[in-house]
This record gives structure tokens, C-alpha cells and sequence, in this order.
């Protein structure tokens, strides 16, 4: 019998995100942990957004552990349509930065403020 497969050592693996609208905007709340084994709602919620609305935004600031899989996905998300990201934890910025990634996606310190500018 396999055994279940376990939470990685960082947190929980990442939750069903939250969504909502804000003025205009879809706005995609992330929480917990995001690496290949745990993207797939995230990446659901993202792709889903990115076709019917302008302008989406993640509320990253609930993301505990990130790998180059959600980097992937934010760039993919990002050639799609407007990326905003909002709040990312230290650990989310280190890694955007020292893979480029920062300089091509847009980061704001809240909602109201990526979704009005």
C-alpha cells in the first residue's frame, strides 16, 4: 500500500486559492507552499483569470515556500495578460531576484494598489 504523500518540510502544500474582483481586476490569493507537486490549483485559478479579465493580481503574500515552478508560472501568467504581484514574502523577492524574474513582473505592496494602478 503506497503511503500518502506528505506536506513538504517548508508548510502545508498550497491551498485552493481564494479569488475575488477588485475594481476591475481578478484577484488570485495564494497561501501555503508552491513547487510541482502543489501548483496545479494555483495554476487552474491564474490561467482561468489571465483569459477573462485585463488584469490579474496575486496576492502573494501568504506564499511560505516557492520554487522554480511558480516562477514558471508566473511568467507564463505574465505573457498571458497583466500580472501583478502583491506582497511577496522575503523568500518569493530573493528568488525573483536572483533569477531575473523580478525585472519582468510587476509588484505592488497591496491590492487596492495594483488593482487602481
Amino acid at each position: 500500500m503506497p503511503l500518502p504523500q506528505q506536506a513538504s518540510a517548508h508548510t502545508r502544500p498550497g491551498a485552493a486559492p481564494s479569488q475575488y474582483e477588485r475594481h476591475g481586476a481578478w484577484v488570485v490569493v495564494a497561501r501555503g507552499a508552491y513547487d510541482m507537486d502543489s501548483i496545479t490549483p494555483l495554476a487552474e485559478a491564474l490561467d482561468a483569470a489571465v483569459r477573462a479579465y485585463p488584469k490579474v493580481i496575486l496576492d502573494a503574500a501568504g506564499i511560505t515556500f516557492a520554487d522554480s515552478t511558480l516562477l514558471n508560472l508566473l511568467i507564463l501568467t505574465h505573457q498571458g495578460g497583466t500580472l501583478r504581484v502583491v506582497a511577496p514574502s522575503p523568500q518569493l523577492q530573493r528568488l525573483c531576484e536572483i533569477t531575473g524574474v523580478d525585472s519582468i513582473l510587476e509588484t505592488r505592496d497591496s491590492v487596492e494598489d495594483a488593482a487602481v494602478s
